[in-house]
């Protein structure tokens, strides 16, 4: 097994102190707050020291994470879950048809699946399904939720009409509640 990184040796607080370094100096300046992390590094009395290209992966990993988030929010922002749902199956047949891809690419070249390789595709088409799912049920709880507030809608305009009608009629309140129950079954 690889030794740890040392980016991963350093305390939590360290960690966001540098991610947000990054994120303030916009992913830039990667020598200047390398030496940064090392100087306080050094104030806290770990010996341990940081290169620049540690530092410049971990900016760019926190840049990548930045924009995927910024695209997804973007993307589902505009979306609404309908149209989410779909993106969901969007995305499991593009992952569906990588894995017919690379299962053909290892049989043309008589090469064996990487393990590693086929738990991940594994793993992130259960997490996909898994979402999916998700999104299923909350697309037919929303559904749900439409069609209840229309009969409710539905129901108190048929009241509201029953109750104008009653009063023309110079009808009672003992009967218009009557007809309520009876004939409409609307709540009292």
């Amino acid at each position: 097994m690889p030794p740890p990184r040392k980016l991963d040796l350093i305390p939590e607080e360290l960690r966001r102190w540098l991610a947000e370094e990054l994120r303030d100096r916009g992913f830039a300046d990667i020598v200047d707050v390398t030496e940064g992390l090392n100087f306080r590094l050094q104030e806290a009395g770990l010996e341990l020291s940081v290169g620049k290209t540690a530092v410049g992966d971990f900016s760019k990993a926190l840049k990548d994470q930045r924009e995927a988030f910024a695209i997804a929010e973007t993307l589902l922002s505009d979306m609404d879950i309908e149209a989410e749902g779909e993106l969901h199956k969007v995305l499991m047949q593009m992952i569906a048809t990588s894995a017919v891809h690379m299962i053909q690419s290892v049989r043309e070249k008589d090469e064996h699946l990487d393990p590693k390789d086929l738990m991940s595709l594994g793993r992130m088409l259960k997490d996909l399904m898994s979402s999916s799912g998700m999104r299923e049920k909350l697309l037919a709880d929303e559904r749900a939720r439409v069609a209840r507030e229309a009969r409710e809608a539905a129901q108190a305009e048929m009241d509201e009409a029953l109750e104008a009608t009653a009063t023309e009629a110079g009808l009672s309140a003992e009967m218009l509640d009557r007809l309520r129950k009876g004939v409409l079954g609307l709540r009292s």
